[in-house]
């Protein structure tokens, strides 16, 4: 979420570049170089090929309410759009912040069918892969706008050109160069710079920061690329925080070495993802490093250490 703004900024703004012909407009003014005072005349002559519609009463669909996709979404009310939002795992805290007046869709069907323009902030999975092909633009509107600044591959590339050129799709703008799109009439191609903002490297970089503070000092997990998310709220109390594989009986093997050393736990978390599991343990009173060496003997165990109150 720390380049969320950025991207929701230009996201809104590609919105715009994909109604009108801005692009287009500004380049082709420049070949007018030269006309000395006949340029006003032939501006005013030949504007005409670059009028689009306005956002204003027009139906956006937003694939994707996360961190992006909601501040999108939000702002797009704003510019009088009606907004209709599909998320199957939209989480707690984004349902919160989500405008009452974005409609729920019950499927990405629905979206297609329905829009005017469509935008995507979803990962890139085995769901969403090649998720704009053939078979769902044929569902979605004559003349529909797509916007794509999540990643390159939820789109069918070849079946995109065919609906640019068939007129299917009056524009395409997206954040992630390829060959087959460079030069490709009305797609607008952005070089990658939906998160390229001195805000969003400083939020990110202090973003980095914390977590490595909040692991260091608490155990605590967030948005790690190859361990499970894992955060239990920190009470001052002896932390045990245990890295191991994802088998059965791990977290009873340790739990056993806690309670035989007659230790009461107060709290307790265990997360995985794949083959790797990770375990905080918040016990009462001190711990010795017999219990330590105990839980690190265990078959399975990849790391354990002690994060002592301070």
């Amino acid at each position: 979420g720390a380049n969320a703004n950025a991207v929701k900024e230009l996201t809104l703004c590609a919105l715009l570049l994909a109604g009108r012909d801005i692009i287009g407009g500004a380049e082709w003014v420049q070949t007018l170089k030269g006309e000395g005072d006949q340029v006003p005349k032939l501006t005013e002559k030949g504007k005409k090929q670059f009028v689009g519609p306005e956002l204003k009463g027009k139906k956006l669909g937003v694939i994707g309410l996360g961190a992006i996709g909601v501040l999108v979404a939000n702002a797009a009310l704003h510019l009088g759009m009606e907004v209709m939002g599909y998320d199957p795992f939209i989480s707690i805290d984004n349902a919160w912040l989500l405008s009452r007046q974005v409609h729920r869709a019950a499927s990405r069907e629905q979206i297609y069918a329905e829009c005017d323009f469509i935008t995507m902030h979803v990962p890139l999975l085995d769901d969403t892969r090649g998720m704009i092909n053939a078979e769902t633009l044929a569902m979605m509107k004559p003349g529909v706008s797509i916007v794509n600044f999540s990643r390159g591959e939820l789109v069918n590339n070849q079946d995109m050109i065919f609906a640019l050129e068939s007129g299917k799709v009056h524009r395409y703008v997206v954040d992630f160069p390829c060959e087959e799109m460079l030069g490709q009439k009305n797609a607008v191609v952005l070089p990658h710079i939906g998160a390229s903002t001195p805000e969003s490297e400083d939020n990110c970089a202090a973003m980095a920061a914390k977590e490595l503070y909040h692991y260091i000092r608490y155990g605590n997990i967030t948005n790690s690329v190859n361990f499970p998310a894992a955060e239990l709220p920190y009470t001052g109390r002896t932390r045990i925080a245990v890295a191991h594989k994802n088998v059965a009986n791990m977290v009873g093997q340790v739990t056993g070495v806690i309670a035989a050393d007659n230790i009461n736990i107060s709290d307790m978390i265990n997360k995985s993802r794949g083959d790797i599991a990770y375990t905080l343990i918040d016990v009462d009173g001190d711990i010795d490093q017999k219990v330590i060496d105990d839980i690190r003997a265990i078959n399975g165990v990849i790391r354990v250490r002690a994060i002592m109150p301070q």
